[in-house]
Formats: C-alpha cells, structure tokens, sequence
C-alpha cells in the first residue's frame, strides 16, 4: 500500500490511563509504528490513574517537555487538549462521533488491540491519518523500540534529585540486589496469576531467587532493595532478609488495590518512578513476576536479571546483560 509520507498531518496516538510500566512500553510500541510510517507521535495520557484532573495529560506531570524521539516529532504536554487530529481514523472505531466514543467496553478495547498488532506486524502503512493506540501494546515492539524511548525521555527534575539522593545514600559503594514483587493487592492481576496460584510457595520463590543472586560474584558488599506494591511482602521479606532496604512509601490498605490508584494521586507516580529508575541502577534484578512491565526498564539495562520463566514459574533464569549501558546519569 503506497501512501504519502511527506505530509506533516499523519499522527499515531498513544493514549493509556494504566501504571507507568504499561504506559511506557505501549508507547514504545507506538512511537515504533510512528517512526516506521512517517507520522508525528502525540502522547496522550489523559484520565490516568495517578491525575485527578481528566483533561491533564499525565505525561508532562512526570516527564520533561520533549519535542522529537528518534526523528519523530513529539506531541506531549497539555496542548493535545486543543489538537484536532484529522480522520479517518484506525481503529474504525475512533470513527464514530466522539460522544459514541466515551464509553468503550473490555471487548472493544481488547479487539482493537489485535487490530494494532495485526498492523503492526504487517510491517506496513494504512490509509488512516490518525491511529489511535488505546490499548496494552507490550509485546508488540522490538527491545531497540523500548531502548529509544527509555533513552530519550527522562524524569522531572525534581524526581531526578529524589533518585540521585537516594542512590547516593543507599546505593552507593555496594552491589545491589533490586526485587520487585508485583502482589496485586487484592487487583484483578491477570496474566500475573500463575505466579501467585499458592501465595507461600510464591514468597518462598522469591526468597530462593535472592539467596541466588546473592551467591553469585560480588565486587563490592551487598544490599537488598525491594519494591513492591504489598506491606505484607515488605513484612515477610524483611523477616528472612533483615538487611533489606526500600524506599519510604504510602501503600493501600490490606486488599485494596495497586499502587497505581487514584487514592495515591500523583504521589504514587512519583514514587513509582523513583523506584522504576532505582531498578535500573541496579547490578542485579530479580522480577517476579517477569510478565510485570514495571520491570522492563531494567530488563533492558541492569547487567544481570533474575527471573521466572514463563511456562514454569518454578523454574529460575538468570539473564546476563551485561553488554547494555543503563542511560542513568
């Protein structure tokens, strides 16, 4: 299909309301497509989780201002409220008058992304002006993809302090061991699941995974810093690990959710990034669960992972990326 890539009025419109870690790759996704087709990328994550204002876009909230990604010109800050972007639409839903748009079901919203990885996968242009990209999109790009993006924004400067400080105070002089354990909380967590069929052995998993990270060669003493979104995992980890660190949070009550919650605001985004950023300065990384995109940021970077495959949870891998460089200052 041959279409005109000279014009300046094609877009690829990433919209999420999810965690940073989904929010991130499925940009990354886009922003993929957008550079492969000739298209302006507009980052449009209004209504999230952590705003309260619907018609903020959470990306400027949490990011500095960018103009390009790659040689894509960027859309990404507050100014999308007054962008009119031209039709036709892909999905053919974005279609439809914008009132029809509103409410948009599960089953909607989960064809529409088999429609953009159809898309995506045949490796070509369609005729839409606009793509709308208002679903999940992990998976749906290559790791260059993800390093583009991860290497090209960067957090708000005052989010950057928090993490040197904190890498100054805790990090600093050591190896460290980062562990993140994505509980739910009492959330539907989906493809995570399998994981945590039995609570305990999951704990007890986590538990050996650390015990074999800390086993392998250290250059220098080492340390243990966990993220998660669960109190009770913080409690049963410390009680095996004493030395184990973490960052001073607020958590949601026993069962109430994730960390990603209106009930946070954007003080759990804040925390969610430092953490994120924390990660990926680490020398090693263990994910449970490893289908979590929180963790993908040091997936990418950190030089040694540590993580539960995915056909048998049981089963340990540890991953040496050695040969990738955090963008980290």
């Amino acid at each position: 299909m041959l279409v005109d890539r000279s014009r300046n009025d094609r877009f690829v419109v990433s919209r999420r309301r999810t965690g940073l870690g989904d929010c991130l790759w499925s940009l990354a996704s886009a922003w993929d497509y957008a550079h492969r087709t000739g298209r302006a990328l507009a980052i449009d994550w209004r209504g999230s989780c952590y705003l309260d204002n619907p018609f903020a876009n959470a990306f400027p909230a949490f990011f500095k201002p960018i103009e390009d990604i790659g040689g894509v010109r960027v859309i990404c800050d507050d100014q999308i409220n007054h962008v009119s972007f031209p039709g036709p639409f892909f999905p053919s839903w974005w279609n439809k008058p914008s009132i029809d748009c509103v409410y948009r079901p599960d089953e909607q919203i989960f064809q529409e992304r088999d429609e953009l990885n159809d898309l995506f996968q045949a490796q070509d242009d369609c005729e839409a002006n606009t793509v709308v990209c208002d679903a999940c999109l992990m998976w749906r790009c290559d790791e260059k993809a993800e390093r583009t993006i991860f290497r090209s924004i960067a957090p708000r400067v005052e989010i950057e302090d928090r993490i040197e400080a904190l890498y100054q105070e805790h990090f600093d002089g050591h190896s460290i061991i980062g562990v993140h354990v994505r509980h739910g909380n009492g959330e539907d967590i989906m493809d995570h699941a399998p994981y945590w069929a039995d609570p305990k052995v999951a704990l007890e998993q986590v538990c050996t995974a650390i015990r074999m990270a800390k086993a392998q060669p250290h250059s220098r003493p080492v340390r243990v810093f966990l993220c998660t979104d669960s109190a009770k995992v913080v409690d049963h980890l410390s009680g095996v690990f004493p030395e184990l660190f973490t960052v001073p949070k607020r958590f949601q009550a026993d069962q109430a959710g994730p960390l990603h919650s209106a009930a946070l605001g954007t003080d759990g985004g804040f925390s969610a990034l430092v953490e994120m950023y924390l990660l990926g300065r680490c020398d090693t990384v263990i994910r449970f669960p490893p289908t979590s995109a929180f963790t993908r940021y040091a997936r990418l970077f950190v030089p040694r992972i540590v993580e539960f495959d995915l056909n048998d949870p049981r089963r340990l891998i540890l991953i040496d990326n050695s040969f990738e460089r955090s963008p980290a200052p």
